[in-house]
């Protein structure tokens, strides 16, 4: 596609442009896009003018000295609550009207489309169009008090004597009056008429009808701030609030229609996730239960230490409440429960519980109980005997603060040398070079693993310990029941062991900027403690790695919209142009959404920068890995994924990932796989992640983005020209930044074109006589592997000779053949209809007959005479599968059979041997009807060497008695010979036929996929399915032998060809890819999988071999304010504008921002990724 694609097609544009006025305005719909009666505009303009009508008599009222202010605001929101009761229950009257029975409806995206017949001007029609109504009646009550006591607020709020009051200003008094009674009118009329669709979508559907509460609550939020001016006395600040906010009031409908303002959910999720990380020291969570719970302890630790009447025993409850909280506590919880699950309940737990050992066991908790004694111990110590002396350049606190800066420093030292690039600019000379195997890598990065245990052994328990020493030191520590003491200190406290190398960098900061400034009555030393202190540099730290992020990620769109000659659409050179003149209101829409921690949402990711509404830094509000497109190629993420989540574990812990912290997202590439991680959660030696697989099948966009993706990891870590010193990042500015290589236990995927060997007539000569040599040995072990099943089974019904007795080897083999076996070409195996039968049976009769000279019972199926219409019963004891009831077929052609006919059985086999019993083959595969000249050609076909081989090898330990001489006994039996040459004959002519022609490609690959034209052979196999999937499999393992034979030369002696059919039985799966064993397998983790393939378009045949193995795996760091702004763009232009077309621009390749991936990689439905993990709690010891 080009870059010029249309941004919205024509039917998504008209469709904005109806949509948009609505949300401006809050509901009301003026564009329709059909004609529409005069009196649907005037009704609505009613509506919509309907609170200012009713606040204005109060105002009225007022400003006549006839009520005071409050009683004026309890009439006017009394008559307000009067008439959205009015109005909803005409709604509720309208739809009883008109429809007896209506579904609750969800509110629908696209319902602006609808069109609607009008009557009159207050008929049902159009009461229902301009009235939306509510979906529960709870919300008809609390939606009309609800628009009553906003309506009486918002009347006190715009008294034009208290305007007057703030500013002394008529004309301003007048400006916010008027707008600002235009600003209650918008949010009443979502409230009570008809919700509009908000830009700012953070839920796809709206199930609790919570977007109506919206604007309301930010009405509400500016009325309480007059509230507390109003009943506070001589406040200033509250003051000079209330001016701006009375200002701000006015442009309240532009910040909605701009989507700045969050919706509901995800403004408490994300002030719960602010609070909860820069308030009180902890992390984001993985899930909104989680948040909310760890929310509430979190505060009420806070709220507790206030009331706490000692110091010391302040700083130990901050010390272990910080160290507790800092733990992976749902997992310590969850192992907890199964711990005494196992103890109090049965043993069958206690897997689950041995399972769960690995991520907490003894030893973890002796480990953190070390450690929190050891920090209580060093606290308490600490602060009674040394925590009284003042910050000074030779104090205690002093030196501990040298101590921390050299640590930051050798810490920091350490963690960008273990990365191929430093600071993201130059090459790393201390990083192996030319990384391309396991085994060179590990061998070369022997001294950075050195390098990281020191870096981790620092971060996990030197830094911690030091810091705990400095705020333990701190004389605030001393005043009890101070807020900012509480506050501050608790959220140190627990960074310290949350986040340990930001908690490192503040307190380095902190205690720098003391060490600098020593004058007592500056502001900074003489207003705050050191808590609040770190609160605020942490605060400031966060926001300022936000803007340079979203700094760049702007500086990217802007330039690549004109450098890259793909993205270069018309009015690019205008837009860069804007961008370009007016960079200073650029800079502020960036350092606002840093400073809210919002998305820079660039509009259908052009250089058009709005600011997107705070969310959660997960960025979807659904459950973590709960949903994705699961198919075919699902299977290869689920392999790999314990193995990848082994690999980061190593890498995060040494710190070769870099800064990872909670909203880090990373790429991993591996041939055609892209695994796309984010880091969810972080605490105490613990990291909570979760792993997506994109898409295997690449389009276009996807093959564009995942080359460049190759070219700069290639640059990184292959290319041998990249010797130089400290040689610079060529990719820098990219979205992506290479860290280092993961050892990971994966499939790699090899195809190979098998032109030269599948058309080759010399190998194609030679595959049925090695067709026939596999399948003999692949009956032999199916019958032995059948002789152990029955000697464990059928060990009490021996007979005195050790032979098994016929009729438990029939009913063995009858147990294990399906339905549909009945069917065959012998006539005898049919019973048949004749006079005197109802021709009408609802169902088959299951008969058991007990036939002359046959051993055991065997069901027979009465099947209906030709042409009679086959119905099921009601009461059928036994339901059949589709598969069987379609093998239940009429047979055509066969003449009747008397009732009293006895069946013709075949002749008892009599064996030489007693214990060829053991390897006879099954009796009804000895059934095809094959001419007695092919019996014999077969004869001396028969590989009779191959077949002593492989009897020699069989050992029949499972015999508890044997004859010394068995196997020569049994080479010798030619009874039993004979059974596998009418065995392999029947197989040859199910898959080959009757003639001896050497077998084209094309019939080759048809009988590999079993797919082969129906001939008489063939529908004699399928009816035999355990005996065809057999045939199957020896064919397969012939075509692959035939292509190893090819590859590595010819097979010397028996004992190599046994090895090799073995080494395919236990080490291969050789099949389909399509097939459901092929998946099964690659869970099971066979060491190698084998599937030919053929390509109609070249006509050619591949092959393709996946092979089990440890791999590098390549993992590059994300800009993560470039993955979070394409997200809210994403979010924006799906659930608001709808333009859900596959090919619209914001989809299409861009090599800079991977812009198709990080869509791919969202969460469905926007996003479209084939595999989604659980949260994966990985643990960093």
């Amino acid at each position: 596609m080009g870059p010029d694609v249309p941004l919205l097609n024509d039917y998504k544009q008209e469709f904005f442009l109806k949509r948009f006025p609505q949300t401006v305005l809050g509901g009301p719909r003026f564009k329709l896009g059909y004609c529409a009666p005069p009196y649907i505009y005037v009704n609505q303009i009613i509506l919509f003018l309907m609170p200012w009508v009713l606040g204005g008599v109060g105002t009225l009222l007022y400003q006549l000295g006839v009520m005071k202010d409050y009683y004026t605001a309890a009439l006017s929101g009394g008559l307000m609550f009067v008439t959205a009761l009015i109005l909803q229950m005409t709604n509720l009257y309208a739809k009883q009207k008109t429809v007896t029975v209506e579904r609750i409806q969800i509110q629908n995206t696209l319902t602006d489309e609808d069109e609607f017949e009008f009557s009159s001007c207050v008929g049902s029609e159009t009461v229902k169009f301009i009235i939306s109504g509510k979906k529960y009646i709870i919300n008809t009550v609390f939606h009309s008090l609800l628009a009553g006591v906003l309506c009486g607020l918002g009347t006190w709020y715009l008294l034009p004597n208290r305007i007057t009051l703030l500013y002394s200003n008529i004309g301003g008094t007048v400006m916010i009056f008027v707008f600002g009674w235009v600003t209650i009118c918008i949010g009443e009329y979502s409230l009570i008429i008809n919700t509009a669709t908000e830009t700012a979508t953070f839920q796809a559907l709206d199930t609790y009808e919570i977007t109506a509460l919206m604007r309301p609550f930010y009405i509400f939020v500016f009325i309480a701030v007059d509230l507390a001016h109003r009943f506070a006395v001589n406040t200033p600040i509250l003051e000079q609030t209330n001016q701006i906010l009375h200002i701000i009031f006015l442009f309240l409908p532009f910040l909605w229609a701009m989507g700045i303002l969050p919706p509901l959910d995800a403004l408490f999720l994300w002030g719960m996730e602010q609070l909860l990380e820069f308030g009180l020291g902890g992390s984001p969570m993985s899930s909104n239960t989680k948040l909310l719970v760890m929310f509430l302890i979190s505060a009420g630790t806070a709220i507790a230490s206030y009331f706490i009447p000692s110091t010391l025993g302040v700083v130990l409850f901050m010390t272990g409440f910080g160290f507790i909280l800092s733990l992976n506590l749902s997992e310590i919880g969850f192992a907890f429960k199964h711990t005494m699950i196992s103890h109090l309940s049965s043993s069958k737990f206690k897997n689950v519980h041995r399972g769960l050992r690995i991520q907490f066991g003894w030893r973890e908790f002796i480990f953190y109980l070390t450690v929190l004694t050891f920090t209580l111990i060093e606290a308490s110590l600490l602060h009674q005997f040394a925590g009284f002396s003042s910050f000074s350049k030779v104090s205690p606190q002093a030196i501990v603060s040298y101590i921390l800066i050299i640590l930051l420093i050798i810490v920091w030292i350490l963690r960008e040398i273990q990365r191929v690039y430093l600071f993201g600019i130059f090459r790393n000379p201390f990083y192996p070079k030319d990384v391309r195997t396991v085994t060179v890598f590990m061998e070369k990065q022997r001294r950075l693993m050195k390098v990281g245990v020191v870096r981790r052994i620092l971060l996990t328990l030197v830094s911690p310990f030091a810091m705990i020493a400095f705020l333990s030191l701190d004389r605030s520590l001393q005043n009890l029941h101070s807020v900012s003491v509480c506050i501050g200190f608790t959220r140190i406290f627990r960074m310290v062991w949350q986040n340990t190398e930001n908690a490192l960098l503040d307190i380095v900061v902190v205690s720098v900027a003391e060490m600098l400034v020593l004058n007592p009555d500056l502001w900074w030393n003489k207003s705050l403690d050191t808590g609040i202190r770190l609160l605020l540099v942490g605060v400031l730290r966060d926001r300022l790695l936000q803007f340079v992020s979203k700094l760049q990620f702007a500086i990217a769109i802007v330039l690549t919209s004109w450098t890259e000659k793909k993205q270069r659409r018309k009015s690019t050179a205008t837009l860069v142009t804007l961008n370009v003149v007016f960079f200073p209101i650029l800079l502020t829409f960036i350092a606002i959404s840093a400073l809210l921690s919002s998305p820079l949402l660039p509009l259908f990711t052009l250089p058009v920068f709005l600011i997107g509404f705070p969310r959660p830094i997960r960025s979807w509000p659904g459950p973590v890995g709960g949903t994705a497109c699961v198919c075919s190629d699902t299977v290869y993420y689920q392999q790999m994924v314990p193995s990848l989540a082994v690999a980061l574990q190593s890498a995060l812990a040494a710190g070769s990932l870099g800064l990872s912290l909670p909203g880090s997202h990373y790429l991993c590439r591996f041939q055609d796989r892209l695994m796309w991680i984010l880091v969810l959660e972080k605490g105490f030696t613990y990291c909570g992640v979760n792993i997506k697989g994109l898409e295997l099948q690449e389009t276009s966009c996807h093959a564009a983005e995942a080359h460049r993706v190759d070219e700069i990891f290639e640059m990184a870590f292959e290319h041998q020209e990249q010797t130089k010193i400290l040689s610079p990042n060529r990719y820098f500015g990219h979205i992506l930044t290479p860290c280092t290589v993961l050892p990971v236990r994966l499939y790699s995927d090899a195809k190979n074109v098998l032109s030269g060997i599948i058309d080759s007539h010399e190998n194609l000569k030679r595959l049925k006589d090695d067709f026939i040599k596999v399948l003999v040995w692949m009956l032999v072990q199916y019958c032995y592997k059948k002789s152990k099943t029955w000697e464990s089974l059928g060990n009490a019904d021996k007979n005195k000779k050790g032979s098994f007795p016929e009729n438990q080897h029939s009913r063995a083999i009858e147990r294990s053949r399906p339905l549909r076996e009945e069917d065959s070409f012998s006539v005898d195996t049919i019973e048949d209809w004749t006079d005197d039968s109802d021709i009408f049976d609802l169902e088959p009769r299951m008969k058991d007959r007990r036939e002359p000279g046959q051993w055991g019972t065997t069901p027979k199926v009465h099947l209906s005479i030709p042409g009679s219409v086959e119905t099921q019963s009601q009461d059928s004891p036994q339901e059949m599968s589709p598969e069987d009831k379609l093998y239940r077929a009429v047979v055509l052609g066969l003449p009747a059979v008397d009732k009293g006919k006895q069946q013709e059985v075949l002749p008892k086999v009599a064996f030489s041997c007693s214990y060829s019993e053991l390897l006879s083959i099954p009796e009804e595969w000895r059934t095809a009807p094959v001419p007695t000249s092919k019996v014999n050609e077969m004869r001396q076909r028969f590989p009779e060497e191959w077949y002593h081989f492989i009897l020699s090898q069989l050992d029949f330990f499972h015999l508890k008695e044997k004859p010394s001489n068995l196997l020569e006994d049994l080479m010798k039996d030619k009874a039993l010979k004979d059974l596998y040459i009418h065995g392999v004959l029947s197989c040859c002519f199910g898959l080959f036929g009757l003639d001896n022609t050497v077998p084209a490609p094309s019939h080759v690959f048809r009988a590999y996929t079993g797919g082969i034209p129906w001939s008489v052979g063939l529908d004699w196999l399928t009816g035999k399915p355990e005996l065809f999937q057999l045939a199957l499999k020896a064919f397969r393992y012939t075509f692959k032998l035939m292509v190893d034979k090819a590859s590595l030369g010819p097979v010397e002696n028996f004992k190599e060809l046994v090895n090799y059919l073995e080494e395919y039985e236990n080490d291969w799966y050789i099949g389909l890819v399509s097939d459901l064993e092929w998946q099964q397998a690659v869970l099971q983790e066979k060491p190698y999988l084998f599937s030919l393939g053929h390509d109609p378009n070249m006509g050619i045949y591949t092959g393709r071999v996946l092979t089990l193995q440890e791999l590098l795996v390549q993992v590059g760091k994300l800009n993560d304010e470039a993955v979070r702004g394409q997200w809210a763009n994403l979010s924006w232009e799906l659930l608001y504008a709808t333009n859900d077309d596959e090919e619209r621009y914001s989809i299409q390749a861009h090599p800079v921002l991977l812009r198709n991936l990080t869509v791919q990689a969202a969460d469905p439905p926007l996003g479209y990724p084939i595999y989604s993990s659980e949260l994966l709690h990985l643990p960093l010891f």
